[in-house]
């Protein structure tokens, strides 16, 4: 041990040493507020698993390059391994001596204080959408115009308990190494780093679909490609309460007294081969499809029903279709249905492929003033809002960068885009007592005929 003293007293030895014990307590004070709660983001991860311990094994490896430069020192100059000396008996050295451990008090509390600051805003939306903003731009826009933006990021992406905080900071790694290595997934999978399991339900949190409420009538509005772009309106009751016609709320599903379960034969849950329902009673009735596979149902893994197995694209809604997301538009008063041909015009500008959004944004305003140019008068205004809603729509929904567009994140809510409800409700999942999962149209809604001159 006496041989080792003169060698680690280079500065490089010394720093390293410094390094090492500041990362190691910063480490353990980090992982321990981690477990505490007090940090959510995934991206906490990359700074506690990764960065400090990145620092930690940095400041060992300068100790033996300390060392090393220290024992090349000594072969030319063996007095150079003496410690100077400090007499505290002289006011200056006690002074000096004061004022270093003051500013090194400080300089820890600064430290701490930075990395706590800094893991609180890498939990920030800005943070995941903007830092990490290639691979989450689709994210970030869309979920600024959705119901959740409001919510952040955290809150639904991060679940409770030991389980959810391990899978958050092991996914929060892998996003790191993806983004470092340029392997992002064009686009990104839906529902990617959700919750693992029944730690899915973040959105009971602040919902409760299970409460006793009164249906809902929703009105959905189609316009035609013709010059006066014609609204066609369907209006829609929503059985949501419990006393519907059919005997079951929507949100029965969701109904903590009930449990219901789904067996799926691919990645995105599209085909259900089995669906299991355990109700208040404890009793279970299991439902197979008719052309599902017994060695299938036999060995596949069963899946909680959630929430987001319907509201799978609530926190960040790519449209599904180009015409349901420009008749939202015309609906919302941003695309003037006076002008003519106004919803074929739009429909066939935000599906045409650009390079870029930049050069889509652009194109789109080309075009729509040389279109209605062309027209003799036209509204000024009326063009303006049109070319600004237009875009407004391509904007939101088509990302070329990462190959989000119309389509690439199916939802679920419904059957009308994608197969959403009849993965189930289509009449062929079975029970053996010849009980099956109803199809009828009316089994969770019915069409409300609108009075007159409405």
């Amino acid at each position: 041990m006496k041989r080792l003293e003169p060698l680690v007293r280079h500065p490089v030895a010394i720093a390293g040493a410094v390094l090492a014990t500041a990362s190691a307590v910063l480490f353990i004070v980090m992982v321990i507020a981690a477990l505490a709660g007090l940090f959510e983001n995934p991206y906490a991860g990359l700074v506690v698993f990764v960065v400090v311990p990145g620092l930690f094994v940095l400041g060992l490896l300068l100790i033996p390059l300390g060392m090393r430069l220290q024992r090349r020192k000594l072969v030319h100059d063996p007095a150079a391994g003496n410690w100077p000396v400090l007499d505290f008996g002289q006011p200056r050295i006690r002074r000096m001596t004061l004022m270093i451990a003051a500013l090194t008090a400080v300089n820890v509390v600064i430290l701490l204080l930075a990395g706590y600051g800094s893991l609180h805003w890498m939990e920030s939306p800005s943070f995941c959408g903007q830092v990490c903003h290639t691979p989450m731009h689709p994210q970030f826009t869309s979920w600024q115009d959705a119901p959740h933006a409001k919510t952040a990021c955290v809150k639904c992406h991060i679940g409770e308990g030991p389980s959810a905080f391990v899978h958050a900071k092991l996914a929060g790694v892998r996003q790191l190494v993806h983004v470092a290595t340029g392997r992002i997934p064009r686009p990104v999978p839906p529902g990617a780093e959700m919750p693992p399991g029944e730690q899915a339900r973040t959105c009971t949190g602040c919902h409760q679909p299970w409460r006793a409420v009164g249906d809902h009538i929703t009105v959905k509005r189609e316009f035609a490609d013709d010059e006066t772009s014609t609204e066609t309106k369907t209006i829609l009751q929503m059985y949501l309460g419990a006393a519907s016609p059919s005997g079951r709320s929507i949100h029965w599903h969701a109904n903590p007294s009930t449990r219901v379960e789904y067996l799926a034969t691919d990645e995105k849950r599209e085909t259900i081969a089995a669906v299991r329902v355990t109700d208040a009673k404890g009793q279970v009735k299991e439902f197979v499809a008719e052309d599902a596979k017994p060695e299938a149902v036999s060995v596949g893994t069963w899946q909680t029903m959630d929430c987001i197995d319907c509201h799978n694209t609530v926190g960040h809604p790519i449209s599904p279709t180009a015409e349901l997301a420009v008749d939202r538009a015309i609906t919302a008063g941003q695309i003037d249905k006076q002008l003519p041909f106004a919803r074929r015009e739009a429909v066939r500008l935000v599906k045409a492929g650009y390079s870029s959004q930049e050069e889509g944004m652009s194109a789109i305003e080309r075009e729509l003033r040389s279109f209605y140019g062309s027209r003799g008068s036209i509204d000024q205004q009326s063009l303006a809002r049109t070319v600004a809603g237009v875009q407004g729509v391509y904007r939101r929904n088509v990302f070329p960068t990462m190959k989000v567009t119309f389509g690439s994140y199916p939802d679920n809510r419904g059957h009308i885009t994608s197969n959403g409800c009849v993965r189930c409700h289509d009449d062929s999942h079975a029970a053996k007592d010849g009980s099956k999962i109803s199809g009828d149209c009316e089994y969770c809604h019915k069409e409300v005929t609108p009075p007159e001159g409405s």
